[in-house]
């Protein structure tokens, strides 16, 4: 038996004894661990360690040290000092106070889809410009697709349009139209209204037979001066853009750097050019129309400039905006102000519910208290311009006499807009056969006068605010995402764009069955295989009927409020549709039976909203293949349940808050329409509901520039301004320390 072998005697053989001088492996010091039971800092945990704020406190003291010096100086000449301490400033800095206080040195900007608005803060309006600019081109947008019209035509099989106007838009609009027609006509005569058998009949067979007369350009008094390009500029921008002829020589194309609130990257190919286009519109607007002849960039920085962003933005939008103003621009300050905020700013509501419906977008948010309500955010791309194009196919399906009606063309354009200004309405008691006028002024061409006769169109293309499923696309997501990415986090490589529970909830609706099986997440609202009419492009199914009497849903949705609701056979409750009119049956029923949605009518305590959940069902990156298009009284009602969180009081606060702003809320009779468009779907809060325009009879269109004048001139108070010396050394990192709203 062989013995056992020591330890020492076992690395001497397995050649592991250690043989070095005990030397340490490197001469570099080692660092020891940190005792995480005693480890402390207080990095960024103080004012005074951020740039931002350091820098603020640091003018403030400095404004502090003159007043001082100021104080004693007078007091050591003799002059009489108040109490609190106010002395006579010198001329200079005193002109400098009150050019800041009053606004002459503070420039207010709204970018818009169709019109921006720009101007001076202590201008009492601002001047409005079409945000577009005409580059010269090989063809103008009325020639491309070989001169395809818009809206589009139905071809037949040989490549020509049906010559039947009642064609011309494919059974699918034909059917819609009659199905809306038939709704109106039902609803007029439950409201006791006076509706004339064979009304269309009467339109139709006066706009066909009806012809133009022609007026001389001299006989012409309200004649168009066309913009003359025979010196070929390289851009024309504002209205001059809109009146050059279609056939100009040298042709020129029409850009429109905003759609649908977004930046327009489908109609561009470069990112600098799309940047450049919003600059020259910018540049050219302040020097005509605000009449500031800014050369060099010393100039440039006397002035501050404020800009009106929306809600629901994309942090690209806002970042892309700032280098502008700064880098390119020179501005002196730059401050972002949110729209519904601006808005409440302009007409002096504290809690509201802004209800913005522009010319290719329609926001929704929710304020209060002077703060907006982040998951209360709602934002629905249609408004005016679906409008327009709505009543230009509604018109052409009834013979309108100018059959030819282009909206790609700049002049026919322009007619189309003049005539929905001028007659659509929401007014049930205008509705009736008239005979109305207009002139056609083209370039090159004797003014036409028309005569036709119009009935319900007026009102149905409206309507397409309450039933979007009659809406058409115009491939809108298009080119989403091709020139501009978005905002990723650099921790852990996520989207940070700005989410909103009441926009993920309305996306969520009307998804598409495989985007919701993309996740297991349930956000509350059923689906059950439905899309809520909309195809992934937002156009309607074919199957689907008109009368569509689905409301939101919020059976799934957790309630959390307790307080006690009396019984459900004591309150009578009108079925409606999602726009408040009755449903066809116009059934009154009691009890428990046919609620909608549970919502039961109270006559002194209405039942809370149901509080919805946090979560977030659709992943960002699919919520961009989705066109976000509902109704409008439905998406209010989203809007106001997220913000309310299952209270009563504020749920009654903000329904009786809604504020109507945009181009589009000019519509006579929309508000009234919307109001009982919301009854029916919350009859228990009937009494609350109150729909208002901005007070001291404030142009809707332009509350929220007037809202960003108001904080332009908060020079004392204000300390969201970014100057360059901050976004030279912390770039858009200092817009988490400057914005009023978490960045």
């Amino acid at each position: 038996m062989v013995g056992k072998k020591s330890g020492k005697a076992l690395l001497r053989e397995e050649g592991l004894e250690r043989t070095d001088n005990n030397m340490e492996m490197t001469s570099w010091p080692v660092i020891q661990a940190i005792n995480q039971k005693n480890y402390y800092t207080d990095y960024l945990k103080r004012d005074e360690q951020i740039l931002a704020f350091r820098s603020q406190r640091e003018e403030d003291r400095n404004k502090m040290i003159k007043q001082a010096r100021d104080r004693d100086r007078a007091l050591a000449q003799g002059h009489i000092v108040e109490p609190e301490g106010d002395v006579d400033m010198e001329d200079g800095d005193e002109e400098a106070e009150d050019e800041a206080s009053s606004g002459a040195k503070t420039i207010v900007i709204h970018l818009g889809s169709q019109n921006l608005r720009v101007g001076l803060a202590n201008d009492a309006l601002p001047k409005t410009v079409p945000m577009v600019i005409a580059r010269r081109a090989q063809r103008s947008e009325s020639e491309e697709n070989d001169g395809e019209p818009a809206p589009k035509r139905a071809k037949l099989s040989n490549g020509l349009p049906p010559p039947e106007p009642e064609k011309r838009f494919g059974e699918d609009f034909a059917k819609k139209f009659s199905g809306m027609s038939q709704d109106l006509k039902v609803r007029m005569r439950m409201n006791k209204r006076k509706v004339l058998p064979q009304s269309r009949d009467m339109v139709t067979s006066y706009n066909r037979r009806n012809t133009y007369d022609t007026i001389t350009e001299h006989n012409d008094t309200m004649r168009i001066e066309w913009t003359d390009t025979s010196n070929s500029p390289e851009y024309i921008t504002g209205k001059a853009a809109l009146r050059i002829p279609d056939k100009s020589t040298p042709r020129y194309k029409l850009y429109w750097p905003i759609r649908y609130g977004w930046l327009n990257e489908q109609d561009y190919e470069s990112k600098r050019f799309l940047y450049d286009d919003i600059r020259i519109i910018l540049e050219e607007a302040i020097r005509t129309q605000l009449e500031l002849n800014l050369k060099t960039r010393e100039e440039w920085a006397q002035y501050s400039v404020v800009i009106v962003t929306p809600d629901y933005y994309e942090r690209t939008y806002v970042t892309g905006l700032l280098d502008m103003a700064i880098t390119e621009f020179g501005f002196g300050r730059v401050c972002f102000f949110q729209e519904s905020l601006a808005c409440s700013f302009g007409a002096g509501f504290t809690t509201c519910c802004v209800v913005d419906i522009g010319a290719q977008k329609t926001a929704i948010s929710c304020v209060e208290d002077g703060m907006i309500l982040d998951n209360s955010r709602v934002n629905l791309k249609y408004g005016g311009r679906d409008i327009t194009e709505m009543f230009v196919k509604m018109i052409i399906y009834n013979h309108f006499p100018y059959s030819e009606l282009n909206l790609n063309r700049r002049y026919d354009f322009q007619l189309a807009e003049e005539l929905k200004a001028k007659y659509c309405t929401m007014t049930e008691a205008d509705i009736s056969v008239q005979l109305y006028d207009f002139h056609l002024r083209a370039p090159n061409q004797d003014t036409r006068k028309y005569t036709f006769k119009i009935y319900d169109e007026v009102i149905l293309a409206p309507m397409g605010l309450f039933r979007p499923q009659v809406l058409e696309d115009n491939g809108k997501l298009n080119g989403r995402h091709k020139l501009l990415d978005r905002s990723y986090d650099i921790y852990d490589g996520k989207s940070n764009d700005p989410t909103s529970t009441a926009q993920a909830e309305i996306l969520t609706s009307i998804a598409p069955p495989e985007v919701l099986n993309s996740t297991n997440k349930s956000f509350g609202l059923p689906t059950n295989g439905h899309t809520n009419g909309l195809l992934p492009n937002g156009s309607a199914t074919k199957d689907e009927s008109f009368n569509d009497s689905r409301r939101p849903s919020f059976s799934n949705i957790k309630e959390i409020d307790a307080t006690p609701q009396p019984s459900a056979a004591s309150s009578p409750v009108r079925q409606s549709n999602l726009d408040g009119t009755p449903a066809p049956d116009d059934v009154i029923m009691d009890g428990a039976e046919g609620v909608p949605n549970g919502y039961i009518g109270q006559q002194n305590l209405p039942p809370p909203l149901p509080r919805p959940e946090e979560e977030e069902p659709l992943p960002l990156e699919r919520r961009d293949d989705i066109l976000p298009v509902y109704p409008l009284p439905a998406a209010i009602v989203t809007s106001i349940t997220h913000a309310a969180r299952g209270s009563s009081q504020k749920t009654s606060d903000l329904l009786s808050g809604i504020m109507l702003t945009g181009g589009t809320s000019v519509i006579p009779g929309l508000a009234s329409h919307l109001e009982d468009a919301l009854k029916g779907i919350l009859p228990g809060y009937s009494k609350d509901i109150l729909i208002g325009r901005p007070p001291r009879e404030l142009d809707p269109q332009v509350v929220a520039w007037k809202g960003g004048a108001v904080f332009g001139r908060m020079s004392r108070t204000n300390d969201s301004w970014i100057n360059a010396f901050l976004y030279e050394r912390l770039g858009e990192r200092v817009l988490a320390h400057k914005l009023m709203w978490a960045w």
